[in-house]
């Protein structure tokens, strides 16, 4: 079960009095969020709205949304990050989930017996970690998590963002993920190129992600090796607000422009097939706004995030492309 941090919520409600309040989170945290919206309404006499557009991240918190509806707090609901407070109006809120880890964590502790191995998760158990790796540890196995940076805490990582097992890579034999993500997981298996299994507690399995991880890379290296071909480009900076790096864009333009590239510019808040069907002339983009929208998704011509594109002026100037993806952050 979703255990939000009410608590804080309710705390700043009555210090700030706001005359009406957003609220949002992951998608699978939405029912939950929903109940906490209508805790609200009844206790404060409020309007609580649930921004249930997606939220992927703390750079899709959709600040402007709650903008739009003159919601004065936005509490961005199970995105736990180093701190509390993102934007002035946006406060982050803790939410974890209280599934039990003990029975899978024994049955991962007796495949990895001897191995060391680096232990992470995601924000929605965070609160677990220490439990699971007394469990590994007693078990046989070595267990090392990595220091947090940037804003993420010890032992976590987003679906972009990998420092604390980028940190212990080199002294381990696997990564092991606490939680159902595959999305997280694989990312993960790819930055390191390391073995990665998922302990997944709703289904007590221990899964190994590695070959489809794989598979990812391969699919976006050919999407590379696509690009290459093109010779006019399309550059897409994000429009959610923690994706719009301009910057990022323009130099990728001046760097394409340089290797006799065509290139326009665009900006989208959702970066899918469907939007970028309607663009003419353009035989490969580039998109800066998140990684994980061109490894995850499919999409008629080749959509490069910014490790690929990098990797792509590498193949322009005949440079080797080596390990491209084994970085701590794909942007």
């Amino acid at each position: 079960m979703i255990i939000i941090d009410e608590k804080t919520i309710f705390k700043i409600i009555e210090e700030r009095k706001p005359v009406s309040v957003a609220l949002n989170g992951p998608d699978g945290m939405l029912p939950a969020v929903q109940d906490t919206a209508m805790r609200i309404m009844e206790r404060f006499d409020i309007p609580a709205y649930v921004l249930a557009d997606t939220t992927w991240g703390t750079c899709d918190l959709n600040s402007n949304g709650a903008k739009v509806l003159s919601a004065e707090v936005l509490f961005n609901i199970g995105h736990t990050i180093n701190m509390t407070n993102f934007e002035d109006n946006v406060v982050l809120i803790d939410a974890f989930d209280d599934i039990p880890f003990d029975r899978v964590a024994l049955k991962c502790a007796e495949m990895l017996k001897g191995k060391t191995v680096s232990l992470v998760t995601d924000s929605q158990h965070l609160n677990q970690v220490d439990l699971v790796r007394e469990i590994l540890e007693n078990g046989g196995v070595n267990v090392k998590i990595g220091k947090g940076k940037g804003q993420l805490n010890d032992g976590q990582v987003f679906g972009c963002e990998f420092y604390p097992a980028m940190e212990v890579k080199d002294v381990v034999d696997a990564n092991v993920f606490m939680g159902q993500s595959n999305f997280h997981a694989s990312g993960l298996a790819l930055s390191t190129n390391k073995t990665t299994y998922v302990l997944d507690p709703y289904f007590n399995e221990v899964r190994d992600v590695t070959e489809f991880a794989q598979m990812l890379q391969k699919k976006a290296t050919l999407a590379m090796y696509k690009a290459a071909e093109a010779n006019t480009f399309g550059v897409i900076v994000g429009l959610k607000e923690g994706q719009l790096s301009k910057l990022t864009a323009l130099k990728f333009k001046r760097e394409l422009e340089k290797e006799g590239k065509t290139v326009h510019l665009f900006a989208l808040t959702d970066i899918t097939n469907d939007r970028l069907r309607n663009l003419k002339g353009i035989d490969a983009f580039i998109q800066v706004a998140c990684p994980r929208i061109s490894t995850d998704n499919q999409f008629d011509k080749p959509v490069l995030s910014t490790p690929q594109a990098n990797g792509l002026l590498k193949i322009l100037r005949h440079e080797s492309i080596e390990n491209y993806m084994q970085i701590p952050h794909w942007l």
